[in-house]
């Protein structure tokens, strides 16, 4: 039961720290000018790049507007309610073990 716990809350933190920083990576794509590699931006940059790079080999940027760091959220907020929603599967499980 407190692995079920441990592990809900680890995976909760993990992804909803996920979604915030596509958040902020789409913030970012309104402000081109912005350098990537240099503080406070690559804090954004660098966790959420490996997940993107690929993401625009399959889906390049539309009319100049990157849409990867938005199907991310998309991926990450799904798993995130497949896994920990009310009817998710860890929550099920969690309740089932009680």
């Amino acid at each position: 039961m407190i692995s079920a716990t441990v592990t809900s809350l680890g995976l909760g933190i993990l992804l909803g720290g996920m979604i915030l920083l596509f958040v902020l990576r789409i913030i970012l794509t309104w402000y081109p000018q912005a350098d990537l590699n240099s503080l406070p931006f690559n804090i954004v940059a660098w966790p959420t790049e490996p997940f993107l790079r690929p993401t625009r080999k399959l889906i390049p940027p539309l009319g100049g507007v990157d849409v990867s760091p938005i199907i991310w959220v998309g991926i990450a907020s799904l798993l995130r309610e497949i896994l920990l929603g009310q009817q998710g599967l860890l929550t099920l499980w969690s309740h089932h073990l009680i």
